[in-house]
């Protein structure tokens, strides 16, 4: 059952924020939806976004400026939390990058991490929440997302190319098997053993497919990305794109950097990229 948190005129729709207790997670979640004012008439395509290290669900709402567009092509933005909150496990606030606001959307197997840090599953739980008590099409589901979110975009539709119609992402963590973001969360969530990593990597899942997604994958990426060189690896994924047969766009751009004002100059592109997709 949902509980409103908050609610928000925004540009003919509404801006809402909400809290429900997760089977999941076993702990209550947050998580925030723009619904259009469309939405009105009937269920519209909806469109997860997955935010990064450090970031809850209300970071892409308020920085992203991704409303008014939303707004003019009838989607449902939803952006959940970035792991539990609560959990209390040890250890868990000690580091930025891993533990609290950095679950990395997997379903942790080390038995200190398992009960609580279950976010690829948690999304999935939250995308049929938002079918059954909002005006979410089931049918016409995107995901999308940046850095850390990105990386769990990539993962969760090209394990689930059924589920989610559209994908596409802003500096994703592409190849998180390679870089130390990547390695110290996987050790920590998943163990040593490097065979259950691949099952979260986009570029090891995107190797073993063939063409998930027809009608493209869309990627930005700045140049002036402090993390690109040892975080990101977009052409691991670039380079899997093309053994799979997988149609990418992958853009690079002079002097952006990793934060929301590159997110805010590129997300009317990413919105119009899955409105085409979602409404085809």
């Amino acid at each position: 059952m949902l509980e409103m948190v908050s609610e928000h005129a925004c540009y003919g729709g509404v801006q809402r924020f909400y809290r429900h207790e997760s089977r999941e997670i076993g702990l209550p979640m947050r998580f925030s939806v723009f619904i259009p004012p469309q939405a009105a008439q009937g269920r519209v395509p909806a469109l997860f976004y997955l935010a990064g290290l450090t970031c809850t669900e209300e970071t892409f709402m308020v920085k992203a400026g991704a409303q008014r567009m939303a707004a003019e092509l009838g989607l449902m933005l939803i952006a959940p939390d970035t792991s539990p909150r609560g959990a209390g496990v040890d250890g868990e606030t000690n580091h930025w990058d891993f533990g609290l606001g950095a679950g990395f959307y997997l379903d942790a197997t080390q038995p200190e991490w398992s009960r609580h840090y279950r976010m690829y599953s948690y999304i999935h739980e939250l995308r049929e929440l938002v079918s059954q008590e909002l005006p979410a099409d089931a049918r016409r589901i995107g995901i999308f997302g940046h850095s850390m979110g990105g990386h769990g975009a990539l993962t969760m539709a090209l394990k689930r190319p059924d589920v989610f119609r559209s994908v596409s992402a802003f500096a994703p963590i592409a190849a998180p098997s390679l870089c130390p973001w990547g390695i110290k969360a996987f050790t920590g969530y998943l163990g040593e053993d490097k065979t259950a990593w691949a099952a979260y990597d986009a570029s090891l899942l995107m190797v073993q497919a063939h063409t998930p997604f027809p009608n493209g994958i869309l990627i930005d990426q700045g140049l002036g990305d402090k993390f690109l060189q040892e975080q990101l690896y977009p052409e691991a994924f670039e380079a899997a794109c093309q053994t799979a047969a997988q149609p990418l766009t992958l853009r690079r751009h002079q002097r952006y950097d990793h934060g929301y004002y590159f997110i805010s100059t590129f997300i009317e592109d990413h919105l119009r990229f899955h409105a085409r997709n979602l409404t085809a």
